[in-house]
């Protein structure tokens, strides 16, 4: 990067970033869009993946509607010329390989001559590196820095406001010591079971105590697909489920189990985990 760049960024591929100013319109990935807006950055639009409709999953939106961000639709069939009229300096996706951007085909931001950040969300990094990333690219578009004492956003997004929910949720899984089984419901008999370290919020999850439910040996690097019965097997005390519009509610499929929503896309932001890690915690504690 040249040195009369006012502003640089490398991204979790390695890819060296930089342009004559810093980026002000900023255009994201939904995931990553509501990240940076809880961190103090507002997109001026956002896009989906191909799980997502024309209309805004609810459980994605996070802070983005009260923000009044434009959803553009799903991003491999993003229009052009729309993304052109909003005349953004940077794109900002995720990554799960580390290699591609998830939602966005490279190409487009090729095209519009906008430098394109990916920053990865795969379990090659731990959650706390994951969020270390968003907030620094975060600082690098203009965010006030979160000295970790004080609240970083409208809602108490700071690192101490994470850190006190997950000394709550470390009690609460000594205490109750309840096992907890994550799963994508995919119809009345389907049900994609979560594999914990395959998902670095599960993985930390871990890490504060919960005891988490395996599916057991099979195919699929992330899930395990089987029916619901292979699910009741497991007897986990409490479900997570896949909270988002195209996954199935897993209702009347279990019995005598507790649930509490999960979304496997949260903002990797302080606020968003602090608030899953809670509710993770009430869950438990019921």
């Amino acid at each position: 990067m040249s040195g009369t760049q006012a502003w640089g960024f490398t991204d979790d591929r390695g890819t060296e970033l930089g342009a004559a100013r810093v980026p002000r319109r900023v255009v994201a990935y939904v995931r990553a869009g509501s990240a940076l807006c809880d961190l103090g950055v507002t997109p001026v639009a956002v896009y989906g993946s191909g799980h997502d409709g024309e209309v805004l999953d609810p459980a994605k939106e996070g802070g983005l509607t009260a923000a009044a961000v434009t959803y553009l639709g799903p991003g491999r069939v993003l229009d052009e010329g729309l993304l052109r009229e909003l005349r953004p300096d940077v794109i900002v996706d995720v990554t799960y390989d580390g290699k591609s951007p998830y939602a966005l085909d490279e190409a487009v931001a090729e095209r519009l001559g906008v430098p394109l950040v990916a920053l990865s969300v795969g379990n090659e990094l731990s959650l706390p590196a994951i969020l270390d990333r968003f907030g620094a690219l975060a600082a690098s578009l203009g965010a006030a820095p979160v000295d970790g004492t004080a609240d970083g956003t409208a809602d108490g997004g700071s690192p101490a406001d994470l850190r006190a929910a997950e000394d709550e949720l470390r009690a609460v899984a000594a205490r109750t010591g309840l096992g907890v089984l994550a799963l994508s419901g995919a119809g009345p008999d389907q049900v994609h079971l979560a594999r914990p370290l395959a998902w670095p919020e599960l993985a930390r999850l871990a890490e504060l105590g919960v005891r988490l439910v395996d599916p057991g040996p099979g195919p699929g690097a992330n899930w395990l697909t089987g029916d619901w019965g292979r699910a009741a097997e497991l007897r986990p005390d409490l479900v997570l489920f896949d909270s988002r519009a195209h996954a199935t509610a897993p209702d009347g499929a279990l019995s005598g189990v507790r649930f509490t929503p999960w979304n496997p896309e949260t903002p990797p932001s302080p606020a968003a985990y602090a608030r899953f890690f809670r509710a993770v915690a009430g869950a438990l504690a019921d």
